[in-house]
């Protein structure tokens, strides 16, 4: 199917290039729309219910919250996690579901379970919602409503809230791909009115009174309409507050006839809701920051562009000095990404042309192999289009254009050599003659090649298949590299047979061998070094071996010792520093602290640019933080204008000793995107959590604290921190039943007071145009400053009066729990550890250790280790399962390439060999093991049992040409196999090289994957010609590898059942043509299926005259009476039969039938024979042409080795040397092309036969056949047709005879069983006709015409039977010519031909190509020939057998 495809490819040359253009234009196109982004979304699939309830402490908000709402999610279908965190006010509970949910289907399904979680949550208490749509990459673009200066005073933190909410947020809505404006810090606008506990005491005024006179005055309402005068007036009652003067006018009772306003017992004024979280920024005090969140799977250049261009018309209608600050935006990190992608691929693809065209030495064959790099590009670019993969650091950096066109190098290659091989005949041509011949040598050499270069590729392409199987966060991060390299490959493999062979028809010329090029001082300075080494191998083998052995063992040892990691950190060019506070500082401490950092690190370190410090809780909060807790973002400037440091852990270092000056707070340095992905995925944002899993608070947060000490020693392990669960602050109010029982109250009427007071209550809202604002009742500020403030609430009774409520409550300072997190329903508390300066493997095997000896635990509580960790864990015991079906796959190929066992081990022993070199490349660089370089490894594996494949067959066809010494076979095989595989190493390898030293962002995912390669293609390649040489030299001469021998009786017993299988083993049975016929016409089961058809119409024949069932009756009849007066009984039988020339008739259609049957079988046993004759024919053509090429193959193998003799002392040129080489190859391709014609011959030969015994024919030289004359009505097929015409014509007499009528005869006896009763005796006779004949006629007059039918088809067939005869007879004459001629002149010319050309070259009368064109002329004739006998006698055959089936 392959040649197929060149061939059309070459003759259909502007088809294939619309087809390549068309590829490549789609590919560009693609470009254009594909999503391109930093790196792989990572973000597991998980819905996030985030229930806010102001006024809840951490232990109520786990009560009545989280613990419904994770009761409700546990149950539904594909959970694979619950993480919740209980704080102040909050809940945040995420539940992880499996990938293949989907994004929707979770979302819908939680939608359900909400409803019956909130059925069980207090009213009041707040109501679950579902969290934005987004991942961890979604926070795309963060900004800070900021103002210009001169223009501090005029906007504070309040007026620019409003303005991010109501102006900003607003016109940033409704982006595509934007699902989320988050809006965080300022002052959230209220109308407050605080009242004065005193003057309520006074007025006797309750908070629920005020509250309800707002409610009942805060109204709209309609009264439908009234048409009066034509006209329809809606009638409106506006009852809206609007303003302060309305909130103050608003009456709360009469008194004696004198109305108490709200004005009276309040303070009206513009105040600020409760504030959970702030921004800080720059050093300059509090700001407003927004934050766009991406909607999953959207495209993030395309969202980010837009949103871009929105800001930008935003910042036009903004008030005046008031202006959008961009700290954050996800296109700084997607442009330094993609440079580095960019960069990657340019200057791979640059090194692997200049090595291609340098090897090679030919500037034109380096071009059509480099135009590959380019259309594989953008197929690959295309493909993740049309699959939905995103272009990201890991989609596109990992590809190696050294090894995509690695099949293209050797088709091109040997395409280059076949022309300088037939240079001189394509000097004498010109025009359509020279592109003929130039088509037909790319024809035959990309045909010839295609196969090796594909299954090289297939190879390669096998191996990613269980990378594409890894799931989890290794799977999100390393599938998309493994689909693009597939695609890559992919489209190496169709561009290699569809635009390489046109490119190469059309652009390649044969070139003159310059010995001095650059590329020939390259290989022989190279082989000069390698010689000395093989043979130096070749007699110490031993050696050789034992250091291989032992590279192994001390790798192995290096690699236990050299710790691991997940995946290295991608450096996204900025920090986030989390200063850890005392639990329960406050929000004003928290802004003071935070903006005194940023003062330190602005004013101390030149690399920072902007400083934004968030704070606490956002307005939703996904990111659950206390208010004591912050993550303060530096924007760094570009590392060239660095000057405090060298790297970013030094940075880090020296950020840290700068804010040490601030005592008693510790700091965790980390990055925007790798902390929200570690919290998103494990919860934890740090790179180890150690957990600890128990059920007391108190003893969690004891055991964390002695798990820090321990851990604060261990080298690598940086910023130790322990999760802040305990030591919140709380005034707590504990009702005493008795008081309460006594004043006649309640609990629910306390709280709400408390509730109101302190907390504020919402009495309904108020319009500012489109804005909208809270109303709000509390306390004015100063009577709410402390706990006697508290102490001192006036609560109702039931009577009217108040009382102070430490009357009906002990009211205490005490601590409480800040934060309640759980995982899967358990409690537990993390001390998380950030790795800086050493791997995470050792770190955390070092802290277990720790841990395991000196940390006691109480029952029931138990330690786990999670974060980066967690997945480092679960990648590996994936990648268990991934390497080992790698290495199986590739060894089942090699099995099936080689159809050994033993050679396919030989070129396996390449994998572990290629090892070494990756596992030291990696120490010497000082990288831990990572997936990365998992990763790396296994598509290592493919690449390195590439080269073995290349040497083990070279060296299995040196032995095919006679090269029976093993010495001598494996120097020259090493010698000549030594370019294509420096050549074919080197392409990968230095592929790679720019991904490995580069030093941009994002390189550091990439380098431990290119390190592996690297190394460990250098090594196998060494190895390769080393090592696999001496093991082909060992195991050549043993036929297998003997699993066990056979001892015992009992395994030669299992020898003795087996050998009956060995029987089908033996000589098949050689017998002539005539003899193979009649075991055909013996066995061939369409034969037998003839036989039984015809006897099964002969069986038939008495049916064709039966006269049908006779009729037995009985019955009783009260019409016929008997002598003695009684009915009679009456029994008798009747029989109907047709009139007997209708019988006549039908016998002699059944005889008719049956001879249709005799001569089908005639038939078949005919074309059987014609048949068998064919491919007996045909198999003694492929065993004359099998010998004539055996013949050939040793000639050329003389011709071969004398030219390599001749090369090495100077006689004949390289060239030469390579031409001689290259026609003994193709011969030898040949000749393998013909045994598998051989045998797929026999395989059809005996499918005809049908023996149990396996036959072959005799072999002799194949001779013309003789036409035998035969007149047409000798003819089977005419036979059959004339015998199907007799049927027919009997058919006519028998629907006449069918007009006569039937016959029928009854007889029949009556009586009964009374006195003088007698047997009464009748019969009667009968004839059935029908008194219409229109039908019966229709049949008579189809079987008529069914009759001419026959005749004219029989007419017709003998006309076709003799123009076949005639045009068969043409062709006969034609090839009898050629065999004539052959047989007159021919023969003795080619004999000449053969004599003279090698009598001349050894008088050195011509030259080597001289010699080489003369003898490929001669054998031309006699190929011919054998060619001509072969179709002569299948036109023979047909003329003998003719039947025009």
């Amino acid at each position: 199917m392959l040649e197929r495809i060149i061939g059309f490819s070459i003759r259909n040359k502007l088809i294939v290039i619309l087809f390549t253009l068309s590829v490549a234009g789609f590919g560009l196109f693609s470009i254009t729309q594909i999503p391109i982004g930093a790196v792989p979304d990572i973000t597991n699939n998980q819905v996030q219910v985030i229930t806010t309830s102001g006024n809840l402490s951490t232990q109520d908000v786990e009560q009545f919250i989280t613990y419904p709402v994770e009761l409700e999610m546990a149950n539904l279908p594909g959970v694979q996690e619950i993480r919740s965190v209980s704080k102040f006010g909050l809940s945040v509970v995420t539940i992880v579901f499996n990938d293949e949910m989907g994004t929707y289907l979770p979302r819908q399904l939680i939608a359900e379970k909400i409803k019956s979680a909130s059925a069980n949550i207090p009213e009041g208490f707040g109501t679950p919602e579902m969290g934005p749509i987004t991942t961890g990459l979604g926070e795309i673009y963060q900004y800070i409503l900021d103002t210009k200066p001169g223009y501090e005073d005029r906007y504070d933190a309040m007026e620019l809230r409003t303005i991010q909410d109501w102006i900003v947020k607003r016109q940033l809505s409704g982006i595509p791909g934007v699902v989320e404006i988050n809006t965080w810090g300022g002052y959230l606008k209220q109308y407050e009115v605080a009242v004065n506990p005193s003057v309520l005491n006074a007025m006797h005024v309750t908070i629920a009174e005020v509250l309800e006179a707002l409610e009942r005055n805060n109204s709209v309402a309609g009264g439908a309409y009234i048409e009066k005068q034509h006209e329809t007036y809606f009638i409106r009652g506006e009852g809206l507050m609007k303003s302060i003067d309305d909130i103050n006018s608003t009456v709360i009772r009469n008194i004696n006839g004198i109305p108490l306003l709200v004005g009276d017992i309040a303070k009206v004024h513009e105040g600020y809701a409760n504030r959970f979280g702030a921004i800080t920024g720059n050093g300059e005090g509090e700001k407003v920051l927004g934050q766009i969140m991406m909607l999953k799977d959207a495209n993030s250049s395309k969202v980010i562009r837009e949103v871009k261009q929105r800001v930008a018309e935003l910042q036009k209608t903004l008030p005046e000095g008031v202006y959008i600050n961009p700290i954050l935006e996800r296109s700084e990190l997607i442009s330094k990404t993609t440079f580095t992608v960019s960069e990657n691929l340019i200057l791979g693809c640059l090194i692997v042309i200049f090595v291609v065209v340098l090897l090679l030495g030919n500037f034109r064959s380096g071009m059509v192999i480099a135009s590959l790099i380019p259309l594989s590009l953008l197929f690959t670019i295309a493909m993740m289009y049309i699959f939905g993969v995103d272009a990201n650091l890991m989609s596109l950096g990992a590809i190696d254009f050294g090894i995509i066109i690695d099949g293209a190098v050797i088709i091109v290659e040997f395409i280059a050599l076949s022309l300088n091989t037939r240079k001189t005949a394509l000097d004498g041509l010109a025009g359509n003659q020279r592109q003929k011949l130039v088509d037909s040598i790319t024809f035959t050499g990309a045909s010839k090649m295609m196969n090796s270069a594909i299954f090289g590729q297939f190879i390669i392409l096998i191996v990613f298949i269980p990378i594409l199987s890894l799931s989890g966060v290794e799977g999100k991060m390393f599938r998309p590299m493994a689909l693009s390299f597939s695609f890559a490959l992919l489209g190496a493999i169709i561009f290699c047979f569809t635009w390489l062979p046109v490119a190469a028809s059309i652009f390649l010329r044969p070139a003159k061998e310059n010995k001095k090029s650059i590329s020939a001082w390259i290989m022989n300075f190279a082989y000069r070094s390698y010689k000395p080494v093989i043979e130096w191998a070749y007699d110490h083998k031993k050696s050789v071996f034992g250091m291989a052995a032992l590279s192994l063992i001390l790798v192995g040892i290096l690699f236990s010792r050299m710790g691991g990691e997940f995946v290295p950190t991608l450096d996204e060019g900025d920090f986030v520093i989390q200063p850890v506070l005392k639990t329960g500082t406050s929000l004003s401490e928290t802004i003071e602290l935070t903006t005194q950092m940023e003062n330190i690190l602005i004013e101390n370190f030149p690399e920072v640019d902007q400083i934004v410090s968030r704070i606490g809780a956002a307005e939703v909060p996904t990111d659950p933080m206390s208010m004591e807790e912050s993550d303060i973002i530096i924007k760094l400037k570009p590392k060239k204008e660095w000057i405090s440091a060298e790297s970013k852990d030094e940075l880090a270092d020296k950020f840290k000793e700068a804010l040490s000056v601030i005592p008693g707070i510790e700091y965790e340095f980390t990055q925007p995107i790798e902390m929200r992905f570690n919290e998103l995925i494990t919860g934890v944002r740090a790179d180890v959590a150690v957990k600890i899993f128990g059920e007391d608070l108190d003893v969690l947060n004891q055991k964390a604290f002695e798990v820090k000490n321990l851990i604060d020693g261990v080298e690598g392990a940086a910023d130790v921190i322990v999760e802040k669960t305990a030591g919140l602050p709380q005034m707590s109010v504990k009702y005493r039943r008795d008081m309460i029982a006594r004043y006649g109250t309640n609990t629910r009427e306390l709280n709400h007071y408390i509730a109101a007071g302190f907390g504020g209550a919402k009495a309904g809202s108020i319009f500012e145009g489109e804005k909208r604002f809270d109303l709000v009742v509390r306390l004015d500020k100063s009577s709410r400053k402390g706990i006697e403030d508290l102490r001192n609430l006036r609560v109702p009774l039931a009577g009217g009066a108040l009382v102070p409520l430490s009357e009906l409550a002990d009211i205490t300072y005490t601590t409480g729990p800040a934060k309640i997190s759980r995982d899967n329903t358990q409690r537990r508390v993390v001390v998380s550890i950030n790795v800086r300066n050493r791997d995470m493997e050792s770190v955390v095997k070092d802290v277990k250790d720790l841990l395991d000896t000196r940390l006691n635990l109480p029952p029931g509580y138990t330690v786990s280790y999670g974060g980066q960790f967690e997945n480092l864990r679960n990648a590996s015991k994936r990648l268990q399962l991934a390497v080992p079906i790698a290495m199986l796959l590739i060894f089942i190929l090699l099995h099936f390439a080689f159809g050994s066992f033993k050679e396919a081990a030989m070129v396996f022993s390449a994998i572990p060999l290629a090892t070494v070199g990756g596992v030291l490349l990696l120490w010497i660089r000082g990288m831990p093991f990572s997936i990365s370089a998992g990763v790396g490894f296994i598509a290592l594996f493919g690449i390195a049992v590439l080269n073995g494949i290349v040497l083990i067959e070279h060296l299995k066809e040196l032995k095919e040409q006679g090269i029976s010494d093993m010495r001598e076979r494996i120097m020259t095989g090493t010698r000549q196999r030594l370019r294509p595989v420096i050549l074919t190493a080197a392409a990968a390898a230095l592929g790679f090289l720019p991904m490995a030293v580069s030093t941009n962002a994002g390189a550091e995912v990439q380098r431990p994957l290119a390190t592996v390669v690297i190394g460990g293609l250098i090594t196998s390649t060494m190895l390769t010609m080393i090592a696999l040489p001496l093991l082909y030299a060992i195991f050549d001469n043993r036929n297998s590898i003997r699993l066990w021998p056979f001892r015992s009786r009992k395994n030669l017993l299992l020898l003795l059942l087996l050998l009956p299988a060995g029987v089908a083993l033996a000589q098949p049975v050689e017998i002539s043509p005539e003899k193979a016929v009649s075991i055909a016409l013996v066995n061939n089961q369409s034969i037998k299926i003839g036989e039984l058809q015809a006897e099964q119409s002969k069986v038939m024949m008495p049916a064709r005259t039966a006269l049908g069932k006779t009729g037995i009756y009985y019955g009783f009849d009260q019409n016929n009476v008997a002598e003695n007066g009684k009915p009679l009984y009456i029994i008798g039988a009747e029989q109907s039969f047709s009139f007997p020339s209708l019988l006549l008739a039908q016998r002699k259609t059944g005889q008719a039938e049956t001879m249709v049957a005799v001569k089908n079988l005639e038939m078949s046993k005919y074309q059987l024979t014609r048949e068998v004759h064919k491919a007996a024919n045909q198999l003694l053509y492929l065993k004359n042409k099998q010998v004539r090429f055996q013949y050939l193959d040793s000639l050329y193998s003389n011709l071969s080795a004398a030219a390599a003799l001749s090369y090495e002392h100077g006689g004949h040129t390289y060239l030469e040397m390579l031409n001689s080489k290259a026609r003994q190859q193709q011969i030898v391709l040949q000749l393998k092309q013909i045994t598998a014609q051989l045998n797929t011959a026999t395989i059809a030969f005996q499918s005809l036969l049908q023996a149990d015994t396996v036959y072959d024919i005799t072999f002799r030289k194949l001779e013309p056949l003789y036409p035998v004359e035969t007149t047409s009505m000798a003819n089977p097929r005419l036979e059959l047709i004339q015998a199907e015409a007799e049927v027919t014509r009997r058919k006519i007499t028998e629907e006449k005879n069918a007009r006569l009528p039937e016959i029928s005869l009854t007889w029949f006896n009556g009586t009964n069983s009374y006195a003088g009763a007698q047997n009464y005796y009748g019969y009667q006779a009968g004839l059935a006709m029908p008194l219409i004949w229109g039908g019966q006629r229709a049949r008579i007059n189809a079987a008529k015409l069914e009759y001419e039918i026959s005749g004219a088809r029989f007419g017709n067939f003998r006309l076709r039977l003799e123009a076949a005869k005639k045009t068969l007879n043409n062709e006969l004459i034609g090839y009898s010519e050629a065999i004539g001629y052959y047989e007159s002149h021919g023969r003795l010319l080619a004999e000449e031909i053969i004599r003279a050309a090698n009598l001349s070259y050894k008088n050195g009368e011509t030259d080597f190509f001289r010699l080489i064109q003369s003898l490929e002329n001669a054998i031309e004739i006699q190929l011919n020939h054998l060619d001509n006998v072969a179709a002569y006698n299948q036109i023979v055959l047909e003329i003998n057998f003719l039947t025009l089936d």
